[in-house]
């Protein structure tokens, strides 16, 4: 996730200024296979010599609509959807992001505020299965994103920069990221990059910032 470092507080908790960093998942995505060159190529079966009648065509295929999002739910620009779980911030700047993909961490401004970041930050894999989040690597200026609200009102928001940050750097780039004066925006965090392991997980994060449709 982004260069933000995030950890769990209680519910209710003060919150001590902004996030400083976001931290990643606990395996990169995707496995490696390891392939045996020794092993010799799989057997084939003899071709079979029974008769059998035609198989039925398949029945026309119908395409599901998706759910509408219910409240407290991010909606991607590519259909990915998390519920948020509202977080605060501990005193060394970190966030606790919501384990697994399903859920994110939502901080910040109100999200029908006029001034201030509302931040949602979410994993991009967890135990190696890429999650909603992993879309905002392929985010593009001009993709909306929809927020609803506690109360199931729908909010939208065009997306005008993508930015990739090293997570050493996010820290001085805190207050104009996550800075909760300037015009409302949504920001949107994840990470990705290098696989270094440790507290940092992966060694960028990627920040999609969205202003709100009028």
């Amino acid at each position: 996730m982004v260069g933000l470092t995030m950890i769990a507080v209680a519910a209710g908790a003060t919150l001590f200024g902004q996030p400083q960093h976001v931290p990643g998942s606990p395996l990169p995505v995707g496995h490696t296979q390891t392939v045996d060159p020794q092993a010799g190529p799989a057997p084939v079966a003899a071709p079979s010599t029974t008769t059998t009648s035609p198989a039925a065509p398949p029945p026309p295929k119908t395409s599901a609509t998706p759910q509408p999002p219910g409240p407290n739910t991010v909606l991607l620009p590519k259909g990915g959807r998390a519920s948020l779980v509202r977080s605060g911030v501990a005193g060394d700047g970190t966030l606790q992001i919501p384990n697994g993909v399903s859920k994110a961490a939502l901080w910040g401004a109100a999200l029908d505020g006029s001034a201030g970041a509302t931040l949602i930050a979410g994993h991009i894999n967890w135990d190696g299965v890429a999650g909603p989040f992993a879309e905002l690597w392929g985010a593009q200026a001009g993709q909306h994103v929809t927020v609803v609200d506690g109360s199931g009102k729908q909010l939208t928001y065009v997306v005008d920069q993508v930015l990739t940050v090293g997570k050493d750097n996010l820290p001085q780039h805190a207050d104009e990221l996550f800075g909760q004066s300037g015009p409302h925006r949504l920001v949107l965090v994840t990470c990705g990059g290098k696989w270094v392991g440790g507290a940092l997980g992966y060694d960028e994060n990627r920040v999609v910032i969205a202003h709100p449709v009028p």
